[in-house]
C-alpha cells in the first residue's frame, strides 16, 4: 500500500520545517521532501505540526480503571496499592481485553502509536493458570491491534511480596512460582506485526536476587527489551539494604540486569553510585511524572542520569492522565521546581524522549523518526486550538511541549494507516463509552 502525506509543518528531529511531503509504502517511510508549499495531488493533508508517533514506554492498562478513585482523601503509595489490588482481583481475559482496547484507543487519540505494557496479571485469582497460560497477555496484544497501535508486551516476573516473603493473596495471580516457570510461560508468547515481546522484573522486592539473572538471561537470549521498576519508594531501598546490604540498583548490576536494552522505570531515589551504574551501563530511564506526582513518589534525578549516559523515555504508568506531551512538559517543569532554574532540556530533547528514545526502549528502533526507512507512524498536533493558537509555527516544538495537550491531537497514523482522523478514532467509534462500559463492568 502506498500513501502520501503532506504535513503543513513537521518536526524533523531538530527543527520544524513547513510543507513536508512524507511518502510511505507498506507501512514504512520511503521519502521525505521539504519545501513543498501545498499538498500534491492525492496527498492526505495533515494540518498542524506533525511529529513522529509518540511512544508510551510504561503502562499498566488496568490502572485506567483507578482514575478518580484514588484521588479521594489522603494516603501513600502503599494505600493506593490496596485500591489497585481490588481492581486486579476482578480482571478476566475478556474484561481485561475490553478495558485495554478502550485504554489503548484513548492512547491513540493522544497521539501514542506504541505502548510498552508492563504486564503482570497472568493467572486466575488464587494463582491457577488459565487453560491458555498466556490468556491475559494475548488479550492485551489483541486489544492493541483492535485499537490500531503497536505494543511491546513486557511480560513481568513477579514472584514474591517482599524480600523473603511469599506472594500475598492478591499477588498469587501475578506469580509463576519461580523465574524458570515464568521463563517457560513467557517463551510461549509470540510476536506479531504490531506486537513484540519483552521481559520485565517487577522490582527487586518481587523477584528474589538469585532469580534475577534468569529473567535477564531470557531477555539477552532473545535480544529483547528488559524493564524494571526501580527505587520508586524509599521503603524499598531500605528493605533492600537490610536484606542484601546493597541498593536496588547495585543488586541489579550484580546480577546482570542493567544494560542498553534495559529500562529502569521511575529511578526516583538514587545514590551517586546508583546514577553512575545506570549511566555507565547506558540503561534507559523511563520517567512517569504524572504518576510520580500523583502517588507522591518524588522527583527523580533525570538530568544527572542523562548526563551520566542514560537515555530518557516517558510513560503514563497508572494513567492518572494519558498525555505524553504533559509527561514531557512535566519532566522539565518538575526539574525547574526542584532547582529553581529553567531550561534543562530543549523542546526537541523532550520530544526525542517521547519518540525515538521511547521507541528504542521498547525494541522498535525503526520508529520515532520522520525519515526514509522508519515506520510510518505519525502524530499531528493542531496549531489552531485555544492552547496552541498564536505562536509562530516555527516554534511548533515549543508550543507542542509547553502548551498543547492530548486534546490537541488531530491525527494519528500507524504504519501508514490513519487511526485517528480529525480527532476521531477510526476503529473504536465511541472511546468514552468503551471506557465507561469496561470500567463499570469491573465494578460489578
Amino acid at each position: 500500500m502506498q500513501v502520501t502525506y503532506w504535513a503543513e509543518h513537521a518536526w524533523l528531529g531538530t527543527h520544524v520545517e513547513p510543507g513536508v511531503v512524507i511518502e510511505a509504502t507498506d507501512g514504512r517511510i520511503t521519502a521525505v521532501r521539504t519545501e513543498v508549499p501545498s499538498p500534491p495531488p492525492g496527498a492526505v493533508t495533515l494540518r498542524g505540526l506533525t511529529l513522529p508517533g509518540l511512544a508510551n514506554s510504561h503502562s499498566h492498562a488496568f490502572h485506567r480503571a483507578l482514575r478518580g478513585r484514588t484521588q479521594v482523601g489522603s494516603g501513600t503509595f502503599w494505600t493506593w496499592r490496596d485500591v489497585m489490588y481490588s481492581v486486579a482481583d476482578r480482571l478476566t481475559p475478556d474484561s481485561y481485553h475490553a478495558l485495554a482496547r478502550a485504554t489503548y484507543a484513548e492512547m491513540a487519540l493522544a497521539g501514542i502509536t506504541c505502548v510498552g505494557e508492563f504486564h503482570y496479571v497472568h493467572h486466575a485469582p488464587g494463582g491457577t493458570p488459565y487453560a491458555d497460560p498466556n490468556a491475559m497477555g494475548e488479550a492485551l496484544i489483541a486489544a492493541a491491534a483492535e485499537a490500531g497501535i503497536r505494543i511491546t508486551l513486557l511480560d513481568t516476573a513477579y514472584l514474591s511480596s517482599g524480600f523473603g516473603e511469599a506472594p500475598n493473596r492478591h499477588q498469587l495471580r501475578f506469580s509463576d512460582g519461580t523465574a524458570d516457570a515464568w521463563a517457560e510461560r513467557a517463551a510461549a508468547l509470540k510476536p506479531a506485526g504490531h506486537a513484540r515481546i519483552g521481559a520485565a522484573v517487577h522490582s527487586v522486592r518481587a523477584v528474589p536476587a538469585d532469580q534475577l539473572s534468569t529473567v535477564a538471561g531470557w531477555a539477552e537470549e532473545r535480544q529483547a527489551p528488559l524493564h524494571v521498576h526501580l527505587s520508586e519508594q524509599t521503603a524499598e531501598n531500605d528493605a533492600c539494604r537490610a536484606a542484601h546490604g546493597r541498593t536496588p540498583t547495585q543488586l541489579l548490576a550484580d546480577h546482570g540486569v542493567l544494560g542498553p536494552r534495559t529500562s529502569a522505570v521511575h529511578a526516583t531515589h538514587l545514590s551517586d553510585e546508583d546514577i553512575s551504574l545506570l549511566g555507565g551501563s547506558n540503561t534507559t530511564i523511563c520517567m512517569c511524572p504524572t504518576t510520580e506526582r500523583d502517588l507522591a513518589d518524588g522527583i527523580g534525578p533525570a538530568v544527572r542520569l542523562q548526563q551520566a549516559g542514560s537515555p530518557l523515555s516517558l510513560g503514563s504508568d497508572s494513567h492518572a492522565v494519558i498525555d505524553l506531551l504533559e509527561e514531557a512538559r512535566a519532566m522539565e517543569l518538575d526539574e525547574r521546581l526542584r532547582t529553581r532554574t529553567r531550561g534543562h532540556w530543549t523542546a526537541s530533547a523532550l520530544l526525542r524522549a517521547a519518540t525515538a528514545d521511547g521507541h528504542a526502549s521498547l525494541g522498535w528502533s525503526d520508529a520515532g523518526r520522520i525519515e526514509p526507512g522508519a515506520l510510518a507512524d505519525l502524530t499531528t498536533v493542531a496549531l489552531d486550538s485555544v492552547r496552541t493558537a498564536g505562536p509562530s509555527p516555527r516554534h511548533g516544538a515549543e508550543t507542542a511541549v509547553f502548551a498543547a495537550t492530548s486534546a490537541d491531537i488531530a491525527h494519528t497514523v500507524v504504519g501508514g494507516r490513519h487511526v485517528v482522523r480529525d480527532g476521531v478514532h477510526q476503529l473504536v467509534p465511541d472511546v468514552p463509552r468503551a471506557l465507561a462500559d469496561s470500567i463499570a463492568a469491573l465494578r460489578g
